[in-house]
Formats: C-alpha cells, sequence, structure tokens
C-alpha cells in the first residue's frame, strides 16, 4: 500500500512539472514562400522555424522547455547578460551543426567549440544565413553613460528577413530613435521591464510610431518580479491604431 501511494505522489509530481512547463500555442504567419511558425519559450526566449530551418534566439531556460527545439539551425544572442547568453542552456542543445550570430561582445566570451559556424555582426550590420536575412539593430538605455545598463554598440536587437516579411526582436533596449524609424516591420517583440527596459507606455509609444502589423510584448518581467500590465499596453496602441494587433503569450510556463 505505502509502495502504490509513493508512486501515486510521483506520478502527481511528474504530471504538475508537465504542466508547469507547458508552451504557450504556436503561432504562425504566412510569407510568399512558406509559413513561419513562432514560438515563444521563456522571458527573451523565442523560436522561429520557417521552411526547416529552426531559429533560437536567446535559449535561456530550462532544457525542458527546448524539448521540439534541441537541435537548432541559427541561434542568434543580443547582448551578455545570463537572460539571453546562457551557456548553461546552451550547453544543454546539440549545436554540432549550428550557426552562432552575435554581437562582438559575446563572440569573445564564446567558448571555442561554439566558433566553429560563427558570425558576428556589429550594429548596423546584416547577414543571410538559410534564406533568412539577420540585420543588427542598436539596442541601449537612456541616457548614453558607461554605467547604463546597456550601452550603444554593445549589444544587438535584430531585423529578421523571412522572404516577404519582417520580424523585429528588440532586444534590452528603450525606445530609441533607431527603433522608431523602422518601416514596414510585420512583427515586432518589445521588451518592457524596469528598471532594465521600456515600461508600458515608452513601449506602447514607439510601436505607436514605428506601426507593426503585430506585436508581442515579451521580457516583462520586473525586477521586483512582478509583470509589465500588458493589458495596459494593448489599450494603449489599439486606442491609437486599431489595425496593430497586440498577441498577450506567456513567456513564463508554470510561474
Amino acid at each position: 500500500m505505502r509502495q502504490i501511494f509513493t508512486i501515486i505522489l510521483l506520478f502527481g509530481a511528474l504530471f504538475s512539472h508537465a504542466q508547469k512547463v507547458k508552451l504557450s500555442r504556436v503561432d504562425s504567419i504566412e510569407t510568399n514562400n512558406g509559413k513561419i511558425a513562432i514560438q515563444p519559450i521563456w522571458h527573451g526566449t523565442v523560436a522561429f522555424v520557417w521552411n526547416g530551418t529552426t531559429i533560437l534566439i536567446d535559449p535561456s531556460a530550462e532544457e525542458v522547455l527546448f524539448e521540439n527545439y534541441k537541435k537548432p539551425d541559427v541561434i542568434i544572442i543580443t547582448d551578455i547578460h545570463g537572460d539571453h547568453f546562457n551557456l548553461k542552456t546552451i550547453n544543454s542543445l546539440d549545436t554540432k551543426e549550428t550557426t552562432f550570430v552575435v554581437p562582438p561582445v559575446v563572440s569573445k566570451k564564446l567558448p571555442e567549440k561554439y566558433k566553429q559556424n560563427l558570425v558576428t555582426l556589429k550594429n548596423g550590420e546584416d547577414f543571410n544565413l538559410f534564406g533568412v536575412d539577420i540585420k543588427a539593430i542598436p539596442m541601449y538605455n537612456f541616457p548614453e553613460e558607461k554605467n547604463a545598463f546597456h550601452t550603444k554598440g554593445r549589444g544587438n536587437g535584430y531585423v529578421l528577413g523571412f522572404a516577404n516579411k519582417k520580424i523585429y526582436v528588440s532586444g534590452d533596449t528603450e525606445d530609441i530613435p533607431e527603433m522608431r524609424n523602422l518601416d514596414s516591420i510585420d512583427i515586432a517583440f518589445m521588451t518592457m521591464n524596469m528598471p532594465w527596459t521600456m515600461t508600458e507606455e515608452q513601449a506602447a509609444s514607439a510601436v505607436i510610431d514605428f506601426k507593426p502589423n503585430i506585436v508581442y510584448p515579451y521580457h516583462y518581467r520586473n525586477k521586483d518580479k512582478s509583470y509589465s500590465d500588458l493589458k495596459k499596453f494593448r489599450i494603449m496602441v489599439q486606442s491609437s491604431n486599431k489595425n496593430i494587433k497586440v498577441r498577450q503569450r506567456n513567456f513564463y510556463p508554470g510561474q
């Protein structure tokens, strides 16, 4: 009887854990050359799958969350902070054939075993991998000081071109002019967590300026472990422009 009870408890614990790590649903968008699957994973981590190519943005989460993305073709990293550049997570993936796309500051910290297929991009530079155009965009805080959380030129946001569709991943940034000047963005991933990136008001103001068709709030947990007000963000955006769709997805499964 005791053994049966123990088995029941163990099964319950495993079931509970499985429930906790259930990812948000997979979204998609059509291009003129195939569909892009979009999988929110954790905090600043997103997966894109297009025509058989898997791209991971800032993989930094429990290994179990990458069950369907264990062998990425491309890993793109925005910055050196641990919630973006996480060697424990990277080591848990099968990266023997993975190409890394990183800013110079990350390149310097990347172990040699990952440098066989390495593309280093500075702000403003671009590269094409598997038919995906990857352009590095500035990401930084105001005021532009040496002790800022994110200094200009250190990390990259990215614009990814999948055929006729463009996806912007902001990285850790405030509502900088380079963001507001973006054009023809189909999907934007916007950080909003204090004190490191943007408030809901800053993010909404920027989105209203550059007018992406769809916006995902992501990276939205604050220093005090609270979450940014995504409903407030959505209302501000859509009260100004109803054509911008705000997709609220769970980037903290199990939390």
